[in-house]
């Protein structure tokens, strides 16, 4: 299969690439305009005659025609995706999410090329921290971020394009990633690479916000089963039974690491934080047969803290400039 895959140099992206490239035998070219949280640093050491790398961005309808005319299949992980980001300047999250999917669907509908749409369970909203629900593909949308809400219209992007259009995609809503390559502004590395350059971690409020989380390898091998397996039109939501509240994961982090568990710092908690997400992924599991590798979260994070002990010539050079934009902020 010759596979296209928009954002693979960013932290899923190029988990995905690093698992399809273990686990097939599929050519894959790399779409990703390198923005902040892109880098080409987490392709080294990938085949070359495997895995090509185009230097663009997926709101350039020319450039995304002339890819799609030479591919099988399409992952599509791009996106604007820092919910603090979209905070202080929502422009971006509506170019690249909104007008970057649109331009993807058309060239999808134009060539007839496979799409799979990456998501979020952000799109849902939240939960209360006492419900025993958890998110299915017949939650309704309840977006309550920049970030959340253009993804949730990139969904209702894809599924009217299915539906009006034909256009053979399925979509994927997962839960909050954790693994190698992610950036360190992101909760799980900063504190990481925080206790690994002798600073306190720090915990957004009380920290009793909960996520469902999953290893990057396990959402790739979810991926690859849908783009696969997967019915047309239909949505899948991945997920690791992982729930932990902040303050369990922090401290967690930081036995792990030979430290005090109350070795970290409160500081002023994010405007607009959900509580808690939880995703039902029973849809996936018995209709695919997928099933996560890591299923036990400290087994997991214990091996992304080893990666991130053993690169800190990946995360190094974005560390200080992460830290002085918290800083500013009292964060």
């Amino acid at each position: 299969m010759r596979m296209l895959v928009t954002g693979g140099a960013g932290f899923i992206g190029s988990n995905f690439v690093h698992h399809v490239v273990a686990h097939t035998d599929h050519q894959v070219t790399v779409l990703d305009a390198l923005t902040y949280a892109g880098n080409r640093a987490s392709l080294a050491g990938l085949p070359e005659n495997r895995v090509r790398f185009v230097h663009g961005n997926i709101t350039d309808a020319g450039l995304v025609d002339e890819l799609f005319a030479d591919t099988d299949a399409v992952v599509h992980y791009a996106a604007e995706s820092h919910n603090d980001n979209s905070l202080h300047d929502p422009r971006p999250f509506l170019d690249t999410n909104i007008v970057g999917t649109y331009t993807l669907l058309e060239a999808a509908r134009k060539h007839d090329v496979r799409l799979h749409h990456i998501s979020t369970d952000e799109v849902y909203g939240d939960l209360e921290l006492d419900d025993p629900q958890r998110f299915t593909d017949t939650t309704p949308y309840n977006p309550s971020s920049p970030y959340s809400s253009t993804k949730a219209g990139s969904d209702l992007l894809v599924r009217a394009w299915v539906r009006s259009f034909g256009v053979r995609a399925t979509l994927s809503n997962c839960s909050n990633n954790y693994g190698p390559y992610q950036h360190v502004e992101k909760f799980i590395p900063r504190q990481i690479t925080n206790v690994l350059r002798g600073i306190r971690p720090k915990l957004y409020g009380a920290g009793l916000n909960v996520r469902d989380w999953i290893h990057a390898d396990d959402h790739s091998s979810a991926v690859l089963t849908v783009l696969e397996q997967g019915r047309i039109g239909e949505t899948y939501l991945i997920g690791a039974d992982g729930e932990k509240n902040n303050k369990d994961v922090v401290e967690l982090i930081l036995t792990l690491m030979d430290q005090p568990a109350d070795a970290y710092d409160h500081v002023t908690d994010r405007a607009g934080h959900d509580l808690r997400y939880a995703i039902d992924s029973a849809k996936l599991r018995t209709e695919l047969g997928w099933t996560p590798q890591y299923d036990d979260f400290d087994r997991g994070l214990a091996a992304t803290i080893d990666w991130y002990r053993t690169n800190e010539h990946w995360w190094a050079p974005a560390k200080d400039a992460t830290e002085a934009f918290y800083a500013e902020r009292g964060q």
